[in-house]
């Protein structure tokens, strides 16, 4: 060891031996909160398999991604030869050569050694590859925006070596295609947003005493997003009462601006149309059937306004529950706040006015501008109801109108023509303005209207979608309409319709009839046989109707029919023509007459919700529901149907036994069946066969 090169060898392998050993960990705050995820990622990533497993997480910006993807690498991070952090993706790489700085990082990182020659993303990927494909290694790539940087970054998986892990953290549930798994972290729990924002403003897991309510309405506000829990707990942090009043009242007129910059970055990330319908649906929309706002946002933006609904979804910018499109409100006062910052003291020159105060000022005052796209005003439960149309001419860009409850005078001549969702609850007129351009309307909802009838004589719609004119009392007879496109016709609780107009035989078009609750109406126009688009068709309640025409039985794509509480022997006779029908639903009650005894023409029924018949030959029957029926025994025919999977007979307070049951059956629902002395379950049922009698279930 005289001239030590030994000992700086021998120094050079421990060195090496710390870097591959040691691995450090993130920061991470302490009393983490609704971090439940956590525990399924870790026991997903970390099971021991040489396959290499992704994990996609996504949600809205704010919503805690990072944290819970530091908090998985922390726990993972010593299992593997090398890892990376890669924090902030897309904001790294917008500076210059912004991906080459981020794979040699991520190089560096799991080699420890200095990478010099990445001149350009292509070599870079070359390299990652090359470098990393023997490795185990945990990378995390945090907040990837674009497929551009996923593809620089971690391309193929078989850059990474075998039992390698990678987590991706991402706004856009779309870039997760290639995950094995993904998680979409969800909004606090009411008591964990406030431990979180008690831990802000109080530095403890819970509000001070006195501070309870005001705590609790604070953590409200904010929506269970865990961003904004805690700059509103670090700005009421040391305050009094005083100040705390005075700035919540002050969150609720004006957003906090630390929030709002974080939920813009996903606003602005969108293209011009995306950006817009945003606004629409965050101004006028939020709570709206999905199908009713894809109609309006198809006639303002893109041909296929589903997959503007889907992008923004997959964005975490709005959420479809159901068939309900919803949208956090922080991210509607985001949106909202946009459209204001346009014309912050003079409404009339915003693109969208929603706040019933400014609506109303505008069209009083007569102080719209052509910049007006959108308007909403709903005086339903005001007494100053009366405004003149004049008010809405200077409006010249208006596609979309609301005046739920205004009683509008003078002529319609000069309003917009370029309406294209006209919603007017309560409308007072008994005939709707012969001089009220609609050419490019779409959507016109005329709910709880005075209408005797829509208009006089023929309109064509050429781009009418859907027309509503639900619970008009007074409507006598739908209107006469030539719309080729028209999909929707609903006139529900219409209950002096006397009359369909033959002109439905037009639509050729028409998937959607609901006539539900039109009691006055006795007959159907033949022409109906013409609309061979029909494909659900809801007479529920009709109970004067006499019979179904008798071109209805060749409708292939009429598969639905809710025809309850129709009385007349004729016309339950009628229903046996129909032979495309596969759901079905005929209850009735006090029925003497019964239907007839065998349908063997209906083969594809899959639902059905009937009285007696003899159900042999509904080979392709699912779901068959009898709840409520008086007879002592089943129906024949039932223990012969191979597909029937769900059976309900609930509240049938006669039967007493249930016999013949098909080996198929998965769910038998009779409960509250109050005589039932007798269940045969068949000698082949299904193990996971659940019988639910009375208030117990049985497996």
């Amino acid at each position: 060891m005289a001239n030590g090169h030994e000992a700086k060898f021998i120094k050079g392998i421990i060195n090496d031996v710390l870097n591959k050993l040691r691995r450090e960990c993130l920061y991470v705050p302490e009393h983490l909160v609704g971090m439940d995820l956590a525990h399924d990622i870790y026991d997903f990533l970390s099971t021991a398999t040489d396959d290499v497993r992704i994990v996609g997480i996504h949600g809205m910006p704010g919503i805690g991604k990072t944290t819970l993807a530091k908090v998985v690498f922390n726990q993972l991070c010593y299992r593997f030869e090398g890892s990376c952090f890669l924090s902030n993706i897309n904001e790294s790489s917008k500076q210059v050569n912004g991906l080459v700085p981020l794979q040699k990082q991520l190089l560096h990182d799991i080699s420890k050694q200095d990478v010099a020659n990445i001149n350009c993303v292509d070599r870079g990927k070359v390299m990652i590859k090359d470098r990393l494909c023997r490795k185990r290694v945990l990378v995390v790539a945090d907040d990837v925006a674009h497929l551009e940087q996923q593809n620089a970054l971690m391309g193929e998986r078989s850059w990474f070596g075998p039992g390698s892990r990678v987590i991706i953290t991402t706004r856009d549930s779309n870039l997760l295609r290639e995950a094995d798994r993904t998680y979409q972290i969800e909004e606090l729990k009411p008591h964990e947003s406030l431990q979180l924002f008690s831990r802000h403003a109080f530095k403890d897991s819970k509000p001070a005493q006195d501070y309870i309510e005001l705590s609790k309405k604070a953590a409200g506000y904010c929506g269970g997003l865990p961003s904004a829990l805690e700059v509103t707990g670090a700005l009421l942090y040391r305050k009094n009462r005083g100040r705390w009043e005075s700035e919540m009242d002050n969150l609720s007129r004006i957003p906090n601006q630390d929030i709002q910059g974080k939920l813009l970055i996903s606003y602005h990330a969108l293209d011009g149309e995306l950006q817009r319908a945003f606004l629409d649906i965050a101004c006028f929309f939020i709570g709206i059937e999905k199908e009713y706002v894809a109609k309006v946002l198809g006639a303002r933006c893109r041909p296929n306004p589903e997959v503007v609904l889907e992008t923004l979804s997959e964005r975490s910018l709005i959420k479809i529950l159901g068939e309900t499109v919803t949208m956090h409100d922080l991210l509607r006062e985001m949106g909202r706040e946009v459209v204001c910052k346009a014309s912050p003291k003079e409404p009339g020159k915003r693109t969208r006015i929603w706040n019933q105060k400014d609506a109303w000022n505008v069209l009083q005052q007569q102080k719209g501008t052509d910049v007006v796209e959108g308007l909403a005003l709903d005086v339903r439960a005001s007494e100053a109801k009366s405004l003149s149309a004049g008010s809405l001419e200077k409006m010249k860009c208006l596609n979309l109108l609301q005046i739920n409850g205004a009683h509008l005078t003078g002529s319609f001549k000069l309003l917009s023509k370029e309406l294209m969702w006209i919603c007017w609850h309560e409308c007072p007129l008994k005939y709707f303005p012969s001089d009220f351009t609609l050419d490019n309307l779409a959507v016109l909802d005329m709910q709880y209207s005075n209408l005797k009838e829509l208009w006089k004589g023929k309109k064509i719609l050429d781009k009418l979608k859907i027309l509503n004119l639900s619970y008009s009392h007074h409507l006598i007879k739908s209107p006469k309409l030539h719309s080729s496109i028209l999909e929707k016709l609903i006139l529900k609780g219409c209950s002096s319709l006397v009359e369909v107009h033959q002109s439905i035989g037009h639509s050729t078009s028409l998937v959607f009839l609901n006539l539900e609750g039109c009691w006055s109406l006795k007959t159907l126009p033949e022409s109906i046989g013409n609309v061979k688009s029909l494909e659900t068709m809801n007479i529920c309640g009709c109970s004067q109707l006499e019979k179904l025409p008798e071109g209805m039985g060749d409708m292939k794509f009429l598969t639905e029919l809710l025809a309850d509480e129709i009385k007349t022997e004729q016309f339950l006779s009628s229903i046996g023509q129909l032979k495309y029908i596969k759901r079905l639903s005929l209850r009735v009650s006090n029925l003497k007459c019964w239907l007839p005894t065998s349908f063997t023409e209906w083969r594809l029924v899959k639902y059905l919700k009937l009285y007696c018949v003899d159900f042999r030959g509904m080979f392709s029957l699912k779901v068959l529901d009898l709840r409520g029926n008086k007879f002592s025994s089943l129906p024949s025919g039932i223990g012969f149907l191979p597909k029937l999977s769900y059976l309900v007979v609930k509240t049938c307070e006669y039967l007493v036994s249930i016999l013949d049951l098909p080996s198929s059956l998965c769910l038998l629902d009779a409960s509250y069946c109050k005589s039932l002395e007798r269940v045969r379950i068949p000698i082949e049922a299904k193990k996971e066969l659940c019988v639910n009698i009375y208030m117990k279930v049985f497996r």
